[in-house]
């Protein structure tokens, strides 16, 4: 219990119940799978945050709210769809981001971004590499091998140092990058830039990094 009390992270465990995203202190932003989604039809009219922090995404606009189906999020770019939240994360240490996706790479897509702040987004690049910026500075993360296709993936953040895990495996591409990543918006970046082509299944967010913490967050993603 006292590694629970300092937020740290655990691995799971039978007797604590198994592990759960708020178990964490650190926990920013939550779009839970086939959790808090509100519908316009068969369109994603919001998104509610899991977390405590009340980050809802959402798409006021019809044209622009992506389907729905079974758990999965699909965004069409040349509808520009997106989802954002009026409030702001902004990750200025440590942090661990996970995400299940499937792009339709046609064309430069983003994951999460800041749509009122420019130059802060992770977004894909192409079929085997993803890129973060953050306060004007840029970051690869390119695959080991293979292509991105539907995979879970966790980027991490220790000391400024990248690391980007791809169901499970941690790539050898680990880069520096320091400043603040701003986050308010899911399939889009300033202003209005890189619609996302693709699936969204769950998004995690934290502002903390931990060998355990990117243990469960891979073990949670690999069941979904």
């Amino acid at each position: 219990m006292l590694a629970l009390k300092l937020g740290l992270s655990l691995v799971s465990t039978p007797l604590l119940g198994g592990w759960s995203p708020d178990d964490e202190t650190s926990l920013e932003g939550w779009y839970q799978n086939a959790v808090g989604i509100t519908l316009n039809g068969s369109d994603v009219s919001a998104w509610a945050d899991s977390s405590s922090n009340g980050y809802d995404m959402v798409q006021a606009t019809a044209s622009e709210q992506p389907a729905y189906s079974g758990g999965v999020l699909t965004f069409v770019s040349a509808n520009d769809e997106n989802l954002q939240t009026t409030g702001q994360m902004s990750l200025t240490g440590n942090f661990t981001i996970g995400v299940i996706f499937n792009p339709s790479i046609s064309a430069p897509g983003t994951l999460l971004g800041d749509n009122t702040t420019s130059n802060e987004f992770i977004k894909y690049t192409s079929t085997t590499n993803l890129r973060i910026k953050m306060d004007g500075s840029i970051a690869n993360l390119p695959l080991d091998s293979g292509t991105f296709g539907d995979n879970y993936i966790v980027i991490t953040r220790v000391s400024n140092v990248l690391t980007l895990w791809k169901d499970g495996v941690a790539q050898s591409t680990t880069p520096t990058l320091a400043g603040t990543a701003d986050i308010d918006a899911i399939g889009v970046r300033s202003s209005d830039q890189d619609f996302l082509d693709g699936t969204i299944e769950e998004i995690q967010i934290y502002s903390s990094s931990s060998a355990d913490l990117t243990a469960n967050v891979n073990d949670r993603l690999s069941t979904l």
